[in-house]
């Protein structure tokens, strides 16, 4: 291509791959006028012009208004600027479609109202420190007059939903389904009566005490991983990754209860997994009820603010390996 060649609109459009009616309309609003005008009104185009209308197809083609093309044309922006100027915009696009597409999905699987999808598009769009409000409302009414150990609803609210600036459809989803449930009274006098029912009374009163929930959730949290990992990996509770790894279990339950780690202690230890086993295989009625109403809760929490579920054993026969290996240790 000559860089004093002129050519014609015909052959303009060829090379940028716009028509002759989008390159007239650019050369009208004072876009991108043409080089010369022959006497008989036919528009020529260089090769600098030529760029510049591919360049705004380019932008165009992205979505860039034609203000901002003209603008970075005449020099009063850079292609830098722009670009992420409208990088910005079109990830606001992509959020807000995503907001959309959670509530589509949510009302086709529910068969919703108009008034349930405003309400949704209400969720998704809510500010954080409505979601924080949201959540407190929900704590709020649950632990109110709860018979349980002091600061166990101030531990269990701290568990809460983060929606992330960029979140998935998936976690939008699950912030909907979330949102609805906490504002239900249903769901917030279930959550609340099996609280009570579970913690209210020995032994959970006992888990929902300050230096055992704080084990449980904090330091005992890692010996809890390696232990489901051992027991997994198919470890004999009597081998001494086993042994050592309960060890470690029964001295840190023993240093959150100002206690120190005997035989005896181990025993005992041995004999509360065994009995949360019978729990576990005779109760599966406790198991649905914790799904539907404070599992639930974490669950979508967990989804919400993307972290991996809490450590967690579907296999009752864990206890009886940890007891076993309690066993094995204090012989």
């Amino acid at each position: 291509m000559d860089d004093n060649e002129l050519y014609a609109i015909g052959d303009v459009a060829r090379r940028t791959g716009l028509n002759v009616s989008a390159i007239r309309y650019y050369s009208d609003a004072g876009i991108i006028a043409p080089t010369r005008v022959t006497e008989a009104g036919h528009r020529l185009y260089d090769i600098r012009a030529i760029a510049r209308l591919e360049l705004v197809r380019t932008l165009r083609d992205l979505g860039t208004g034609l203000d901002d093309a003209r603008r970075l044309l005449d020099g009063e922006t850079t292609l830098h600027d722009l670009v992420v100027t409208h990088l910005e915009l079109v990830e606001r696009q992509e959020r807000d479609l995503r907001a959309r597409r959670a509530v589509l999905r949510t009302l086709v699987k529910q068969g919703g109202t108009a008034a349930q999808a405003a309400l949704m598009h209400k969720l998704v769009s809510m500010p954080d420190e409505e979601r924080e409000r949201l959540v407190d409302d929900f704590w709020n009414e649950v632990g109110e007059g709860l018979d349980v150990p002091s600061g166990f609803v101030d531990r269990l609210r701290t568990m809460r939903p983060r929606l992330p600036e960029d979140p998935t459809a998936a976690q939008l989803e699950a912030w909907i389904e979330l949102a609805d449930l906490v504002q239900g009274e249903e769901f917030r006098r279930a959550v609340r009566s099996y609280l009570q029912d579970t913690y209210g009374t020995f032994p959970g009163s006992s888990l929902a005490a300050a230096p055992v929930w704080d084990f449980i959730h904090k330091d005992g949290a890692k010996i809890g991983e390696e232990l489901v990992a051992a027991y997994r990996s198919g470890t004999a509770p009597d081998s001494p990754r086993a042994r050592e790894l309960v060890v470690r279990m029964a001295s840190a339950v023993a240093g959150a209860m100002d206690a120190q780690s005997t035989t005896e202690q181990r025993e005992r230890l041995a004999r509360a997994f065994l009995l949360v086993e019978q729990l576990r295989r005779e109760d599966s009625q406790e198991e649905e009820r914790y799904d539907a109403t404070h599992g639930r809760y974490l669950s979508l929490v967990e989804l919400i603010n993307d972290t991996p579920p809490s450590t967690g054993e579907d296999d009752p026969a864990i206890f009886t390996w940890i007891a076993s290996a309690l066993r094995a240790s204090a012989r």
